[in-house]
């Protein structure tokens, strides 16, 4: 079985440019983001004590820093701006002698804006800093260099790129050395003790491949159908918000806030109809508090309870587009019609 885990972990290896020994299965991006920064908050504790990051971080990057602290780690917690991004003269201003890590996704999970990381790598390599990248957003929707980029070390999820769930990857480029996340054998290479997922590692390295082969036109797609969803809903509802960069962003990602309504029940109203979009991260199902993400970035309360996510996969088609075009304006309008802050306007 291990020549299948090998060649597993040279597809993904190629989708992101690393070399497959590079390359750490586990069992997904929340695993791997913990093992990245625990593991170099440990490894390298005799130097310092000191993260940087975002406020617009996933919850596996902020709780699991949060436990850093809790710990006696110190974290710098960074804004961002209107669009969700952060400056990278941010993070050379914040680095201290005792700074160990910066962490800084690529792609945000809620608005799909993209993070200058290539630039925050460059000011973490001058600094002679370690950089860790939440990518799991990126993976089979936009082309990943991880050496162009600057990162040592990164997170992919294999469910983002149509792999069973329970599988993803983490980056440890050559040379970093971390604590282990995971201890008892010698799996993957000593890095991640336990048997690993044969089965996800090989459909995971199957999609990687798949991904390779179509991702250039699959993003060109994927933009064509989420700028006519958009121009087609800006056109149709009045009152409506991007949450995040227009044009640095994912190809396949929107954020909308639809003034007067609440979420929630836009988003069972859609549902009903047929129309699968999320209310926030997905991670964060359930809870009834605004977005953290997008009150990082500024943005009123009563816009955040009201934003949608809406994302685009390789089974969306034109058709599908219409038929939002058609149901959403209708939705929208009959909640609006019950709200009487849509009323006092």
């Amino acid at each position: 079985m291990r020549p299948y885990l090998e060649e597993a972990r040279s597809r993904v290896a190629r989708l992101i440019c690393a070399d497959p020994t590079e390359i750490v299965f586990t069992s997904g991006a929340t695993e791997a983001d913990n093992q990245a920064i625990k593991g170099t908050a440990y490894a390298l504790s005799r130097k310092g004590n000191h993260l940087i990051t975002t406020r617009t971080e996933h919850p596996a990057v902020l709780n699991t820093l949060a436990y850093l602290e809790s710990r006696g780690f110190a974290v710098t917690y960074l804004d961002v701006d209107r669009m969700g991004l952060v400056d990278p003269d941010d993070v050379r201003r914040a680095i201290r002698k005792e700074t160990i890590l910066i962490s800084v996704m690529h792609a945000n999970n809620e608005t799909g804006a993209l993070q200058p990381v290539r630039e925050i790598g460059a000011v973490a390599r001058s600094a002679e800093v370690l950089f860790h990248s939440d990518m799991a957003q990126d993976m089979g929707k936009i082309g990943i260099d991880v050496r162009e980029l600057n990162v040592d070390l990164a997170a992919f999820s294999g469910h983002k790129v149509y792999a069973p769930k329970g599988v993803g990857a983490l980056y440890v480029r050559k040379g970093i050395a971390i604590d282990n996340l995971i201890h008892g054998g010698s799996q993957e290479m000593g890095r991640r003790a336990g048997t690993e997922n044969m089965i996800g590692a090989v459909a995971f390295g199957k999609a990687c491949e798949a991904a390779m082969d179509e991702i250039a036109e699959e993003t060109r797609r994927m933009e064509f159908l989420r700028g006519r969803l958009l121009e087609g809903i800006l056109a149709l509802v009045p009152d409506v918000h991007l949450n995040g960069d227009p044009l640095r962003r994912l190809p396949n990602t929107l954020n909308l806030s639809f003034q007067y309504v609440e979420a929630e029940s836009l988003l069972i109203a859609l549902d009903l109809a047929g129309i699968a979009v999320s209310a926030g991260s997905a991670c964060s199902s359930g809870s009834t508090e605004p977005s953290h993400v997008l009150l990082a970035m500024g943005i009123d309360p009563l816009l955040c309870q009201s934003a949608l996510r809406i994302s685009l996969g390789r089974d969306n088609t034109e058709e599908d587009i219409d038929y939002a075009l058609e149901v959403i304006p209708q939705a929208v309008g009959r909640l609006r019609a019950m709200s009487p802050l849509a009323r006092r306007a």
